[in-house]
């Protein structure tokens, strides 16, 4: 089942862009970079994008989906934190940036992942495939089964570190989904992206993401390189209640990855307002119901429902409900029973599902018959 945010950024990314030239979207700057993606995280709107879709080599941005699965694996408890980790020869002469796996001492995963993540060490990314997976083939096939539930429609793995191949590829968009998901789902490891060094072996490597020295509001997410895909960077900030994630791709050098992503932050939080617009499980409106032992349901969303606007445009922004009428019981919690469409200054924004916030068994005999009769002269 693909994830809420991964279904709501596909949605929103396809409705907004196509309205776009319709709204008072303040001008994006002009940024250095073979593409890019700038993501809302609360409303999972898009506010900035080129070539968002194009297929590119992910470089080491692949180690987020390398992290997703061993965060996966710690929390199901498949692996544990202070376990030694057998390295094979591959992890320890594989090429590219290493965290320099001592083969005489044990390594445990919580060693690897702070190597992974702070370190880009693909020693260690190929020794925490293997711990979870038993192979790094076999922890491949899982990265793949994974993006095809978060939804990544544009991303095809063929190896946990991001050395280069003709078919491991991902796009802009599906890299910020991607990093999404890990913040969401694991807040519990994120402030790892947040280190700026780590010493392993004797030896101190630094975060490669310069964003954390010159902006306080940054904190994390991942740096990318290799000569096919040019210099990358995801990088996650947060200001006040807001939180941004740009991605930038194949920019020409370190110093420009980390000012093209800067620029993009700063347009993404200077020129736009992020708003709660409904609490979740909170009704927004109660519908009415057919052949149920109740005669309504109650019907709202289950998380907040924030949205993104260009700043001071929000006395413009209004919402209606409508109903998939007739509704007809049984109806489960979590069930789309609704549409909130927005409009800003007249113009359609937005479409968001509304679902029913109760359960509503099905009637008796008598009550569905009733109904039956209600509905027929309705």
């Amino acid at each position: 089942m693909r994830s809420p945010l991964l279904l709501l950024l596909s949605a929103v990314s396809s409705a907004l862009f196509a309205q776009q030239p319709a709204l008072p979207v303040p001008p994006a700057p002009a940024i250095a970079a073979r593409a890019y993606f700038l993501l809302d995280f609360s409303s999972g709107q898009p506010l900035a994008a080129h070539n968002s879709r194009e297929r590119i080599e992910p470089a080491s941005l692949t180690k987020l989906m390398t992290a997703y699965l061993a965060f996966s694996a710690l929390k199901q408890k498949r692996i544990l934190s202070d376990q030694a980790v057998a390295v094979s020869g591959l992890a320890r002469h594989v090429e590219g940036s290493r965290m320099f796996i001592d083969p005489r001492k044990p390594v445990t995963v919580n060693e690897l992942i702070h190597g992974m993540i702070v370190q880009s060490g693909n020693d260690a990314s190929i020794a925490l495939a293997e711990a979870v997976a038993g192979s790094e083939e076999a922890f491949v096939e899982m990265m793949n089964r994974e993006a095809r539930r978060l939804g990544l429609g544009n991303t095809h793995f063929v190896n946990s570190t991001g050395l280069s191949h003709s078919q491991h590829f991902s796009t802009a968009q599906d890299l910020a989904g991607l990093a999404a998901a890990v913040i969401r789902d694991f807040p519990e490891y994120y402030p790892l992206y947040s280190r700026k060094e780590y010493r392993y072996n004797d030896i101190t490597q630094h975060n490669r993401n310069r964003l954390l020295w010159t902006d306080p509001t940054v904190d994390g997410m991942k740096t990318g390189y290799t000569e096919n895909a040019g210099y990358c960077l995801i990088t996650s900030a947060r200001r006040g209640e807001r939180r941004l994630l740009s991605v930038v791709l194949g920019a020409a050098s370190e110093a420009a990855r980390a000012a093209e992503s800067q620029k993009l932050l700063n347009y993404g939080f200077q020129s736009y307002d992020g708003i709660r617009l409904h609490p979740g499980k909170q009704p927004v409106v109660t519908l009415q119901v057919f052949k149920g032992t109740a005669n309504s349901v109650k019907a709202g969303f289950l998380a907040d429902l924030h949205v993104t606007l260009p700043r001071g445009s929000s006395d413009g922004l209004k919402a209606a409900v409508e109903s998939m009428q007739p509704l007809l019981a049984p109806i489960e919690v979590g069930q789309r029973i609704g549409t909130m469409k927005l409009t800003l200054d007249g113009r359609p924004f937005r479409e968001v599902p509304v679902v029913a916030l109760e359960h509503v068994p099905v009637a008796g005999v008598l009550g569905r018959g009733w109904d039956a009769l209600r509905l027929l002269f309705r």
